[in-house]
């Protein structure tokens, strides 16, 4: 299987590799998760804790990581935005975006926004967990996951304005080790005094013709070391 997509990643001059995925150590048979695992893991969340640092006029955001069960396993949704939106174009994300004045709370923007993206009613979707907050450096969000559990497959249509494709991905392909890679790059990151240089870990996830990284890459991998009892590092700007 071919692996990896065409998505533009705008690494820096200065970039190393990283370590190996977080639950490398598991068999191939402890990847595959079936959904009352998943519900049973999600249980004993942490807190989520807030972003660490973000821009002073960063935009409060909220993406949904929707999962089902498909023969015994669990699967996780996610979008290809269309290449002519204003930002993250042609990247792989989870549906959501930014809060509106008329939304009583961040779950209600994430509901929403996957509502209007991919066509997934609000009463299919039951919110079992929310992960840390995370903030992005080029676009300015801080950004709220939730991860909610639908009761069977959906049926899901793309909203022709904003997502070109859907996926629909099983845990297992994101845990397999050839999806999973990490690179270490020298970030310029802003402070009230100027700029400092961080080495930050970059996620990323060659799937069958895509690649998922940046914030949605680092969601996942939270997601992922959680639900395999693996550790993760916390990350806090794409």
């Amino acid at each position: 299987m071919a692996r990896g997509g065409r998505q533009q990643i705008p690494r820096p001059a200065v970039t190393r590799p990283g370590g190996p995925a977080p639950w490398s150590g598991l068999s191939a048979v402890e990847r595959v998760l079936p959904l009352a695992v998943v519900r049973e893991r999600l249980r004993d969340l942490p807190p989520p804790r807030p972003s660490a640092s973000f821009a002073p006029d960063s935009v409060e955001a909220a993406v949904l990581a929707a999962l089902f069960e498909r023969d015994g396993e669990t699967h996780v949704v996610l979008t290809k935005r269309r290449e002519n939106l204003s930002s993250h174009r042609g990247e792989i994300s989870f549906p959501g975006g930014k809060r509106d004045p008329g939304d009583v709370d961040l779950v209600a923007t994430a509901v929403r926004e996957t509502h209007e993206e991919i066509g997934l009613r609000p009463d299919a979707v039951e919110i079992v967990g929310r992960l840390d907050e995370l903030a992005t450096f080029a676009s300015r969000f801080r950004v709220t996951p939730f991860v909610g559990v639908l009761r069977e497959p959906p049926t899901l249509v793309a909203s022709p304005g904003e997502v070109a494709l859907i996926l629909e991905v099983p845990l297992s392909e994101l845990l397999d080790d050839d999806a999973f890679r990490e690179e270490r790059w020298d970030l310029a990151i802003p402070q009230p005094d100027g700029t400092a240089l961080d080495d930050r870990s970059v996620y990323f996830y060659e799937l069958a013709d895509e690649t998922v990284w940046g914030a949605t890459a680092r969601i996942l991998t939270g997601l992922l070391a959680h639900l395999t009892g693996s550790a993760a590092p916390r990350q806090t700007y794409t």
